[in-house]
């Protein structure tokens, strides 16, 4: 409990980037152990960066975060706001959390966000950072919250398409999410018995590809190829959607599935479709395994924050929730190791 000689703070709160199931679960143990522990106020920031950066803001306390654990997105709003592309965009940020009476900020978020997160500490912002994404792809930690989910989603949508692909023997291409790492491929292609799942680490050559359709035809099964919208041929050439970037530079990806399935059809006269699941992905509520994991970072997050430990991140480390340096996180991608991927081409074409 609140000792006499401690401080309260009125802390605000974020969630930024991509929506994933078990946002709302880190809010609401940030808040119940906050408010209940340790007497500290709240506000919720809207959308993102933009809600410091404009001054967006919500009342947070125990009463806004009932009832919210089972629910997928983020009550706060979410968006792929970058402050430091705005003009004054820093000194606009600490203006209004200055003007809120906000001490500092919680922020829950994938590689840009707490890249962000990471920058404002640097300038003298109190920031503790949770660490969020399906592409499970942040260094520092072993899970994000949000992966387990994407995955499950992605295996049952497999184990369905299985059937249908075997009525009429055909050839089925899943496209899931994925940008720059393929840890969704993997697991959900290992779960859901695909014959090919194709990374964003590792280009592949589309002739070998057919052949492991073709060897799958020649056992009477309908394949099911699994690939990362990242991930690309031999020749380099990325299947993109567009060439438009977003405000972190990154260009929005997709087609890749498509364009495989033209060619697989092309190449082995037989009928293939595709599937692309999407923000499906994204969508929903949490897992189990995803609501005890966002709760815990959320928890000690908190006991960070009260600590005045700021600059770090909350992360999971075997079984342990620990605190590792902001910049640790998003200092590289965790992609794939190649031999995680040599174990997954045993079943291809089989």
């Amino acid at each position: 409990m609140l000792q006499e000689d401690e401080q309260i703070m009125r802390i605000g709160v974020l969630t930024g980037g991509g929506d994933c199931p078990g946002l709302n679960a880190v809010i609401r143990a940030v808040v119940r152990k906050g408010v209940a522990t340790y007497g500290h106020e709240f506000v919720g920031f809207r959308d993102g960066w933009k809600g410091p950066l404009e001054g967006l803001s919500k009342p947070l306390g125990i009463a806004e975060v009932r009832g919210i654990l089972p629910r997928g997105g983020t009550i706060l709003g979410s968006s792929r706001t970058n402050p430091f592309k705005i003009e004054n965009g820093v000194e606009r940020i600490k203006e209004n959390l200055a003007a809120q009476g906000v001490d500092a900020l919680i922020a829950i978020g994938g590689e840009d966000t707490l890249g962000v997160a990471t920058k404002l500490h640097e300038l003298g912002v109190n920031v503790i950072g949770v660490p969020k994404t399906i592409d499970n792809d942040l260094g520092a930690t072993d899970y994000t919250f949000g992966f387990d989910t994407a995955v499950n989603i992605a295996m049952e949508a497999i184990d369905r398409l299985h059937t249908t692909a075997e009525s009429h023997h055909r050839t089925l291409v899943v496209e899931v999410m994925g940008r720059h790492a393929g840890w969704i491929a993997l697991h959900a292609g290992l779960a859901g018995g695909a014959n090919v799942i194709l990374l964003p680490e590792r280009q592949f050559d589309v002739e070998q590809v057919a052949g492991y359709v073709e060897k799958r035809f020649q056992h009477q099964y309908a394949p099911i190829v699994v690939v990362a919208e990242g991930a690309q041929p031999l020749d380099g050439q990325m299947v993109l959607h567009n060439q438009e970037l977003d405000s972190f530079g990154h260009v929005r990806l997709g087609g890749i599935g498509q364009w495989l399935a033209e060619q697989l059809e092309a190449k082995t006269g037989k009928e293939a479709r595709t599937v692309v699941l999407g923000h499906i992905q994204r969508g929903g509520t949490p897992t189990a395994f995803d609501r005890v994991l966002a709760t815990r970072l959320g928890l000690q997050a908190i006991d960070a924050a009260h600590e005045g430990d700021w600059g770090k991140m909350v992360a999971m480390q075997s079984t342990d929730i620990v605190r590792v340096p902001l910049a640790d996180a998003t200092a590289e991608l965790k992609t794939v190791p190649i031999e995680r991927y040599e174990e997954a081409e045993v079943f291809f074409g089989s």
